[in-house]
């Protein structure tokens, strides 16, 4: 077994509430790089690109360069190549099913014709007729997809409907249960241990909500660390709690002291 420490960590509610980054969050990812740990970052946000995400944690001082998993990137590994998607969705997710090869049809087209594959996820522009677009999508036989089920996302102000709150609206008016590619679930799980690429020796998932964070660490095999500083205001049962990412950081990092005896 490999002496590599890896820390998943979530973004949302973790390491900043929208724009804004939540104290002491840098700071501890950077403490925890220069101790010599792979971190990398898994989200369920769908609407901006992974390089958006990026772009945003190094310009804070976090390497973050091909080190961002997120749900576009679970959603599009469900469709192949060729096939005509039905995008209800943002940007993120269309760069990932280009990229994968698809053809991409947008959410409001009047005559979206044969489509073999409805993906939705968060949409701000999404509305009634988005709506009836992709529920004769799926109610013709395409596939139903939702990048998460995240039914909110934590602002630094308030909390906002996320995208599992747009994909329970084609669910109910389609009828159609959808399959859910995000954390926590397999094609996402799947997508962390190919870019892991070998087991760690020790490998924790920090995240604010047990639902999706927790679980996810249970299907990739790490420990949970859970934070307040997201959407659950409350510890799961059995689950390590701590005030924010510092506060994880330090647990870690004092763990380890301790393991070698300073």
């Amino acid at each position: 077994m490999s002496k590599r420490r890896v820390l998943l960590c979530d973004l949302d509610g973790v390491v900043w509430r929208r724009a804004v980054p939540i104290p002491g969050s840098v700071d501890a990812l950077n403490d925890l790089v220069s101790a010599g740990w792979e971190v990398f970052f898994i989200t369920n946000s769908s609407h901006d690109p992974a390089d958006h995400h990026a772009d945003r944690l190094e310009a804070l001082g976090v390497p973050a360069r091909e080190r961002i998993v997120n749900s576009p990137m679970a959603a599009a590994l469900l469709c192949e190549p060729g096939e005509r998607v039905l995008c209800s969705a943002g940007p993120g997710v269309r760069l990932e099913l280009e990229r994968r090869g698809c053809e991409v049809v947008p959410g409001d087209i009047d005559d979206p014709g044969r489509i073999d594959v409805v993906v939705v996820g968060l949409h701000p522009e999404f509305d009634y007729r988005r709506l009836g677009i992709a529920m004769r999508a799926v109610r013709s036989g395409a596939r139903f997809i939702g990048t998460n089920s995240d039914p909110t996302f934590p602002t630094e102000a308030e909390l906002l409907p996320g995208g599992g709150a747009i994909l329970a609206a084609v669910a109910t008016a389609s009828g159609v249960s959808p399959v859910i590619a995000g954390k926590p679930e397999a094609p996402m799980a799947k997508l962390i241990l190919a870019r892991l690429a070998g087991t760690p020796e020790r490998l924790v998932m920090v995240g604010d909500r047990a639902s999706t964070d927790g679980r996810m660490a249970a299907a990739v095999g790490a420990e949970f660390a859970h934070v307040l500083t997201g959407v659950d205001d409350d510890a799961p049962s059995g689950a390590a709690s701590h005030v924010d990412l510092r506060s994880v950081v330090n647990w870690l990092l004092d763990r380890e002291q301790a393991d070698r005896g300073d």
